[in-house]
């Protein structure tokens, strides 16, 4: 199975650690902020899960342009196999 070396840049890590930081997240968005942070200078993967829910925030329109940054960046961290 191949693996996926991408890794969080730092412009959206940063973006990760305020959104944890943040009291106003939802719960969402600091799901995806932990899974980005989680593949910050690691070679982790995302989780079917994850992929799975960050799929829907980028295809709704309720979520905001940083939570779809996020699961952006959780998506294009996935495993390259597992859409085949």
């Amino acid at each position: 199975m191949p693996k996926n070396t991408k890794q969080t840049s730092p412009t959206v890590a940063k973006l990760a650690s305020e959104t944890l930081s943040s009291s106003n997240s939802s719960a969402i968005a600091r799901r995806l902020a932990a899974s980005a942070l989680a593949q910050t200078h690691s070679t982790k993967q995302t989780s079917a899960e994850m992929e799975a829910i960050a799929g829907k925030v980028l295809q709704s329109d309720k979520y905001s342009d940083e939570t779809k940054t996020l699961a952006a960046s959780v998506v294009a961290q996935s495993n390259q196999a597992r859409g085949n």
